[in-house]
């Protein structure tokens, strides 16, 4: 009977252990309507997951100067980024400015997604508070979801100093 209620408590422990979500390798793609503010997010987040052992790879590698980023739902893109390594599509945007904001749990598809333009710059005047949402995408449909809040920014480069401070403790807590 003890063996059991160990077995039982073991496996209840361990059941968000299981279910936390793992990333091993994205391409990151950045919604964003200014492209130094796609540039600025896909390039810091491409540092920050290769700082821990993450493969990264930013979508302005793939995409011409300009170009729509609906060409990565390609299948013959994706194939060919599946035989480099990459399986996962991590899209981050801005979801708001303050601190209200849940992650959507509306289930679109990759190329859904992609196709929707982003209504928020980076920063807003008068905002105070900035929210992010990572969307991650495998064989085109959502595996995972996050919101992460930015507060107290006061220009764009305050945006992106905390982003950076930030994003690496979400990345070891819940991504790797």
């Amino acid at each position: 009977m003890k063996s059991y209620f160990f077995l039982l408590l073991l496996v209840v422990m361990s059941a968000p252990l299981l279910s936390q979500f793992k990333l091993q390798n994205a391409i990151i793609i950045g919604q964003f309507d200014k492209s130094e503010d796609r540039y600025a997010m896909e390039v810091n987040l491409t540092e920050m997951l290769s700082n821990v052992g993450i493969k990264a790879m930013p979508s302005l590698n793939l995409l011409k100067q300009g170009g729509d980023a609906i060409v990565l739902s390609n299948d013959t893109l994706q194939a060919i980024m599946l035989g480099q390594g990459y399986d996962t599509y991590m899209i981050v945007n801005v979801r708001g400015y303050d601190k209200k904001f849940k992650k959507s749990s509306m289930a679109m598809s990759f190329r859904d997604v992609l196709s929707m333009t982003s209504i928020y710059h980076l920063y807003k005047e008068e905002a105070t508070n900035v929210t992010f949402e990572f969307s991650f995408f495998r064989q085109n449909k959502v595996v995972h979801r996050e919101i992460v809040k930015i507060g107290n920014v006061s220009s764009r480069d305050s945006v992106i100093k905390k982003f950076r401070k930030k994003i690496p403790k979400v990345i070891e807590k819940k991504w790797k």
